[in-house]
C-alpha cells in the first residue's frame, strides 16, 4: 500500500465531495437545480461540457488505442468540430425559443406529448446503458489502487458522487467539472512527462519508434464503399461523417449535454460555450493519444508484457511505476474525470424524469415539492447506475463499448429531432414510427453486420428520417380518408 498516495486520493475525494455539497443553498427551484439558474459563464460551461464527454473511458480508453494502433482516432475529433457548426446554426436558435429545459420539451412542442415521452424514455435508457459502461471504467482505476473487488469500487465513487450532486444540482455539476478538468490535465501532462524519463532517448526515442512502427499515422484516406470500407473503424470519411453525425446526435438531442447548453446566460454564450469546447477536446485526445505512443515505446523497450485487457495499460502504469505523490495526484485526475461525468448523468437524467415523465402529470404542487422530487430521482438513477456498473463488466473494451452503445440510439434520437426541424407535414404518428424503424434497423446493423460503430449514427439517421417521411404519407393519407 502506498500511504502517501492514498492520503491524497482521500483528500481529493473528500475535498470535492464537500465542494459540491456547498452548492447547496443557492437550490432553491428547479430552474436551479436543472439550470443552474442560468448564471454560469460561457467558459466555465465549455469546461463542463469537455468533462461531460471525456470521462474515464477517454482517460483509460484513449492511450490503449494508440497503444494498439495509431493516432487514427483523431479522424473522429474532426467530425466532433463540424458538428458543433451544425449545432451552432440548427439547434440552438430553436432552443433557445422560450425556456427549455430538457431537449425532449422541443420534440414535445413540435409533434406532441407522446413523441416527447418517446424521445426523452429513449434517453433514459442510452445514458443508463453508457454511463454503466462509464461506471465499470471506474471500477478499474478503484479497484488497481485499493485492491478492492469491483462492486465495492463502483460503490465508492458513487456513493460521493451522488452526494454533492443530490445536494449542490447543476450549479454543482458545472463548478466541479472546472476543478476536475484540470486537475486530471494537470494529470495527464504529469504521467506523459514522467512517461518520457522511463525512455531512454526520452521524446526523441517515442517519436522515432512510434514512427517506425506506423504509429503516427492519422489520415486514412482510401475510399471504396465496399463491406471492407463501412467495416473500419477510423478512416478519415468515417471520422469526419460518423464523428459528426454522432456528436450532432449527442450534443444537440442528448439531454446530458444539452442540459450544459441550455444552462447558458443566452444563444450567444451557449455558441461560445459549445465551440470552445472543441479546442480543449482536440488537445486532450491529443495527449491521451501521445501517452499511448509513449507506453508503447516504454513497453517494447523493456521487453514488458502489456497488461490485459488493454485498458489497464495506464492506470497499471499509473500506479505501479510513477513515484508516490505523483502517483496519487494522477489517481486523482482520473477520479475526477469519472465523478465529473456520473454527477452531470445524474442530473440529467432526474431532469428528464421529472420534466419530461412526472411534471406533466403532477402540474399542482409547488416548487418546493419538485424539487424534492427531483432529489429523489437523482437518488433512485444512482441506484440504477451503480446496478448497471455491475453488470458491465463483461461488455468488452470500455471506451468502444461505451461509443458503440450510444451510437445504435443516437441515429434515431437525431433523425427524429431533424424531423422536427426540417419538415412540417410530418405528424407525431409519423415521427413515433420513424424513429423505431431507426432503433430496430441499427439494432440489427449492430448484430448482423461488421458496420463500424462510427458509421452508426449516420445509417440510424437515414433511416428515422426517411422511415418518418414516408409516414407522413400514410398520415395524409389517413387524415383525409
Amino acid at each position: 500500500m502506498r500511504y502517501l498516495d492514498l492520503v491524497l486520493v482521500a483528500l481529493y475525494l473528500a475535498g470535492i465531495t464537500w465542494f459540491g455539497a456547498r452548492f447547496r443553498r443557492t437550490q432553491r427551484s428547479l430552474r436551479d437545480y436543472f439550470l443552474g439558474g442560468r448564471t454560469a459563464p460561457w467558459w466555465a460551461i465549455a469546461l463542463s461540457i469537455v468533462s461531460a464527454e471525456t470521462s474515464t473511458l477517454t482517460i483509460i480508453g484513449t492511450p490503449a488505442l494508440s497503444f494498439a494502433g495509431n493516432l487514427g482516432f483523431l479522424q473522429v475529433v474532426f467530425g466532433y468540430l463540424l458538428a458543433r457548426l451544425v449545432i451552432a446554426a440548427v439547434f440552438l436558435p430553436h432552443y433557445f425559443r422560450g425556456e427549455l429545459y430538457t431537449a425532449y420539451e422541443l420534440i414535445g412542442r413540435r409533434f406532441g406529448p407522446r413523441a416527447r415521452k418517446l424521445t426523452a424514455g429513449t434517453f433514459l435508457v442510452l445514458r443508463a446503458l453508457a454511463e454503466g459502461v462509464r461506471v465499470f471504467a471506474i471500477s478499474i482505476v478503484v479497484s488497481i489502487v485499493l485492491g478492492t473487488g469491483e462492486l465495492a469500487s463502483i460503490a465508492v465513487i458513487m456513493c460521493l458522487t451522488l452526494f454533492y450532486t443530490f445536494e449542490g444540482g447543476m450549479t454543482a455539476v458545472i463548478w466541479t467539472d472546472v476543478v476536475q478538468m484540470f486537475l486530471y490535465v494537470a494529470g495527464a501532462l504529469v504521467s506523459f512527462a514522467v512517461i518520457l524519463t522511463h525512455v531512454p532517448g526520452g521524446w526523441d526515442e517515442v517519436w522515432r519508434a512510434a514512427a517506425a512502427a506506423g504509429k503516427l499515422q492519422i489520415f486514412d484516406f482510401r475510399f471504396a464503399p465496399t463491406a471492407e470500407f463501412f467495416s473500419r473503424t477510423y478512416s478519415f470519411w468515417a471520422g469526419i461523417i460518423g464523428g459528426c453525425f454522432l456528436t450532432t446526435a449527442s450534443h444537440g438531442t442528448e439531454q446530458l449535454l444539452v442540459q450544459r447548453l441550455l444552462a447558458a446566460r443566452n444563444q450567444r454564450e451557449s455558441r461560445a460555450a459549445l465551440l470552445g469546447s472543441w479546442v480543449v477536446i482536440f488537445v486532450q485526445f491529443g495527449l491521451f493519444l501521445l501517452i499511448g505512443l509513449a507506453l508503447y515505446v516504454y513497453y517494447a523497450g523493456a521487453g514488458l508484457p502489456a497488461p490485459q485487457p488493454a485498458d489497464r495499460i495506464y492506470p497499471e502504469f499509473v500506479w505501479r511505476r510513477l513515484p508516490p505523490g505523483v502517483a496519487g495526484l494522477v489517481v486523482a485526475a482520473i477520479l475526477a474525470a469519472a465523478m465529473s461525468n456520473l454527477s452531470a448523468a445524474l442530473n440529467s437524467l432526474a431532469s428528464t424524469s421529472i420534466m419530461d415523465f412526472y411534471r406533466p402529470l403532477a402540474r399542482q404542487h409547488t416548487e418546493t415539492h419538485y424539487l424534492r422530487m427531483a432529489r429523489a430521482a437523482t437518488v433512485v438513477w444512482g441506484v440504477v447506475l451503480f446496478g448497471v456498473g455491475y453488470l458491465a463488466r463483461q461488455w468488452g473494451s470500455v471506451l468502444e463499448t461505451g461509443l458503440s452503445i450510444a451510437s445504435v440510439i443516437y441515429g434515431a434520437m437525431l433523425g427524429v429531432f431533424l424531423l422536427g426541424v426540417f419538415t412540417t407535414r410530418v405528424g407525431e404518428k409519423a415521427a413515433m414510427a420513424g424513429m423505431m424503424a431507426g432503433l430496430v434497423a441499427m439494432a440489427l446493423v449492430k448484430q448482423y453486420t461488421a458496420v463500424a460503430w462510427t458509421w452508426y449514427v449516420l445509417i440510424g439517421t437515414a433511416v428515422t428520417f426517411g422511415a418518418g417521411c414516408l409516414g407522413s404519407l400514410f398520415e395524409r393519407r389517413e387524415a383525409r380518408g
